[in-house]
């Protein structure tokens, strides 16, 4: 325990010591950014969360995520590594019954590939993707022994020096064995004097002759210094097969892991 709470401790402090620009981050949020960790650096944007949904009186659901965590590598100006994973706990419960499973939620490994920088009017543009180890989640929460995948083409325009504009499309295969959700989101964001983002965000999964699932979600977001970032979110479902609500907050920081880093 001494040694995890030393390792935190000093990853904290060579986060902040640090200086180069601003560290930018795919948390808060669904909508992602397209832009990619800097070449040699290690970032982890980490975050508690509960999603609940109720499915009809007295039955409903909750997942809490304590904590996801997002790990990125940077290689070369376009390219990054990512691990995402989350200890999580599930909550279901039903009359005089509650089954309660603790465990790895999720376990994905893939990549962002930065193919066009932003310009003027042109946005940013990166592809996006994970594959999905399901043999490797607890049985809790473990879909199908089948795995599964995800790919998004990310974007974002930048107005002004306040003002961005985020979206994204792509496919999510829950599972091999069954067929891809389209994967849409827009978000708005606004950048507050020096150390502020406030962003507003639609996302959701929509599948042939099927509900979407819709959310909306609001949040915010604080810099601390340029490699180290807190953030808050919450939201709530748009459509009755979308969560009734969800709640988030984070931190996010990263550090050079080469003297050379660019």
């Amino acid at each position: 325990m001494k040694y995890i709470l030393s390792m935190v401790l000093s990853m904290l402090y060579l986060a902040s010591v640090a200086q180069e620009e601003r560290m930018i981050t795919d948390r808060p949020g669904f909508t992602n950014n397209p832009a990619t960790t800097r070449d040699k650096w290690l970032q982890v944007e980490t975050g508690i969360s509960r999603q609940s949904e109720k499915y009809s009186a007295p039955y409903k659901d909750q997942i809490f995520d304590h904590p996801s965590v997002l790990i990125k590598y940077g290689i070369g100006h376009r390219f990054e590594l990512r691990m995402i994973t989350a200890l999580s706990t599930r909550r279901d419960e039903a009359v005089n019954l509650t089954d309660v499973y603790t465990g790895i939620r999720t376990f994905q490994l893939g990549g962002k590939f930065n193919f066009l920088k932003q310009k003027k009017f042109r946005p940013g543009i990166s592809l996006m993707g994970h594959y999905s180890f399901h043999k490797l989640e607890s049985p809790g929460f473990r879909y199908d022994s089948i795995d599964g995948a995800n790919l998004r083409l990310v974007f974002e325009n930048a107005f002004s020096k306040c003002f961005f504009l985020g979206y994204s499309g792509g496919l999510e295969w829950r599972t091999f064995r069954y067929e891809a959700a389209f994967v849409y989101s827009v978000s708005p964001r606004v950048i507050l004097g020096e150390d502020w983002l406030l962003f507003a965000e639609i996302y959701g999964y929509a599948w042939p002759k099927r509900t979407p699932h819709n959310t909306i979600a609001f949040g915010l977001a604080y810099y601390l210094n340029d490699n180290l970032k807190i953030d808050a979110s919450a939201g709530f479902g748009l459509t009755k097969p979308a969560p009734d609500n969800v709640f988030s907050v984070g931190a996010s920081f990263r550090f050079r892991t080469s003297k050379k880093a660019d």
